[in-house]
């Protein structure tokens, strides 16, 4: 079973151990549970994201990238929903600062370049401030979320914003010097990528992927990965999504 994956984006896909050329991650070891109840070997091949949609059929069987579920995507191929993944904020252990989701401006906050955190997410709470005559908020662009976590833990930020499963993976990394702040909003379904034309692929997967929750393979995936926050218990084969 080939896997299409672009292996850059800690803690779901990306490359580490002794030779730093290794794939590993939550979806990494998702496939392999997939593959392991199939007894098939998983072959996960790095590729760039916007080719593994379009490969998937001749070149990939399944594509495991922490694909968003959006109704253009769901046109191309199909998909199977494995996890819920939103937006967070984080804080130094301990909150010293003080620091409020509900109150962030004239607040130093990081995030990293080109996210959605970025951009709308800051930018329109940036522009509440100056309308109710407040402090702008001073926002810290970094181009490496590992940067951004640097930032917190050394105090020079007050909070940094991304995607859940980030903060999730930086409060392991630091050994919990860094804790959330406040609820995962703005959640959306990730899922398995499926070629169009194989419903019967992606409605095997959905029953596979429904084991592994049921026997606690999954759980214990996410939880080694301190992703739990973002498990599901129903995985759904074309899940309705808002966008």
């Amino acid at each position: 079973m080939v896997i299409g994956s672009d292996t850059t984006y800690a803690p779901a896909e990306f490359l580490g151990g002794a030779d730093n050329r290794t794939p590993m991650g939550y979806g990494v070891d998702l496939a392999k549970a997939i593959g392991a109840t199939l007894d098939l070997k998983v072959d996960v091949q790095t590729a760039e994201f916007t080719g593994i949609l379009p490969a998937l059929g001749p070149k990939y069987d399944l594509g495991i990238s922490s694909f968003s579920i959006t109704n253009e995507r769901l046109e191309a191929v199909n998909f199977v929903s494995y996890l819920n993944a939103g937006t967070t904020w984080a804080v130094q252990k301990g909150n010293p600062k003080k620091f409020s989701p509900d109150d962030v401006c004239g607040k130093s906050v990081g995030v990293q370049t080109g996210t959605t955190q970025e951009d709308p997410d800051l930018r329109n709470r940036n522009n509440e401030c100056i309308k109710a005559g407040k402090q702008p908020i001073d926002i810290v662009t970094l181009k490496n979320q590992t940067d951004v976590t640097t930032r917190l833990v050394n105090g020079s930020i007050d909070a940094m914003i991304a995607e859940s499963t980030l903060i999730g993976y930086a409060i392991q990394q630091t050994n919990g010097a860094v804790e959330k702040a406040g609820d995962v909003y703005n959640t959306s379904p990730v899922g398995i990528a499926v070629p169009k034309n194989d419903t019967a692929l992606a409605e095997l997967v959905q029953k596979v992927v429904a084991k592994l929750i049921a026997d606690g393979t999954y759980q214990h995936i996410l939880d080694s990965w301190n992703n739990s926050d973002g498990a599901i218990t129903n995985p759904e084969v074309n899940p309705a999504v808002k966008s």
